[in-house]
């Protein structure tokens, strides 16, 4: 099994139990003791997970943000369900604001057959779309997070301030009813707050996985946006509780 998979496994896993043992762990996944062990150090040294002498249980508290490299393929089924969801809401001629994220990166796939105006913060999405003739690309610019390969700072900020997009996606890494969307860093959430403020459609992608789970940072309440796009392995109580609330949840399935 390929590692990525198994991590996912592991974290499929432990979303079900409160606390878990290597054992267990060894039985579920059909991995070696060594294997997991080795899985585990990773999960805790992202933050992931907390290791106590009974055991390994989940940390919904993310203190800092994962790279790309080792996003771009964690739950990636998931993320071109939802992003063909989401690109379903485009339409020609739209001006659109993608935030950065692996997610958005299969959202800007999907867009390439359409005339549109994109502005990003994402090196990578931009360097993408910017081969496509019919799409005009605008990055925000500013510093450089080399942990998303994204602009940050007040320059890209400002840029955002002054913009009245059609539509503004945004993601997160961690996501909640109670909470909202929340970012391990003040300088990330400022920036998603101005990438929202102007848009006539605020629409969240962020897969179920990171659903119940908070950082220290508040973007904004879901209760801001327009729509929230996830999968549907999210739970049916999770469902059940945000279909309840004035955005519109919609429900992507591989």
């Amino acid at each position: 099994m390929k590692g990525q998979s198994r991590l996912d496994q592991i974290m499929d896993y432990l979303k079900g139990h409160n606390l878990v043992t290597v054992d267990q762990l060894v039985t579920a996944i059909s991995a070696s003791p060594a294997t997991i062990r080795r899985d585990l150090i990773k999960l805790d040294r992202e933050g992931v997970i907390s290791r106590t002498h009974g055991g390994v249980t989940l940390n919904r508290f993310i203190p800092e943000q994962p790279t790309t490299s080792e996003k771009i393929q964690r739950n990636l089924v998931e993320k071109q369900a939802i992003a063909r969801e989401a690109a379903a809401l485009v339409k020609a001629g739209d001006a659109v604001v993608l935030d950065a994220g692996t997610t958005m990166l299969e959202l800007a796939r999907q867009l390439t057959h359409l005339p549109l105006r994109v502005i990003t913060a994402d090196l990578h999405i931009a360097l993408f779309l910017s081969g496509f003739r019919q799409i005009e690309v605008t990055i925000i610019g500013g510093r450089i997070d080399d942990s998303s390969q994204s602009c940050i700072g007040e320059h890209g900020r400002r840029l955002l301030r002054t913009i009245h997009p059609d539509i503004a996606f945004v993601s997160c890494n961690s996501w909640s009813l109670e909470k909202g969307i929340t970012t391990p860093t003040e300088e990330k959430a400022g920036l998603k707050q101005d990438l929202l403020i102007n848009a006539r459609r605020r629409v969240l992608l962020a897969d179920s996985s990171k659903y119940g789970s908070w950082s220290l940072f508040c973007v904004t309440p879901l209760q801001a946006l327009t729509e929230v796009i996830t999968d549907g392995r999210l739970s049916e109580e999770a469902q059940a509780q945000l279909r309840e609330q004035h955005f519109q949840l919609m429900l992507a399935n591989p």
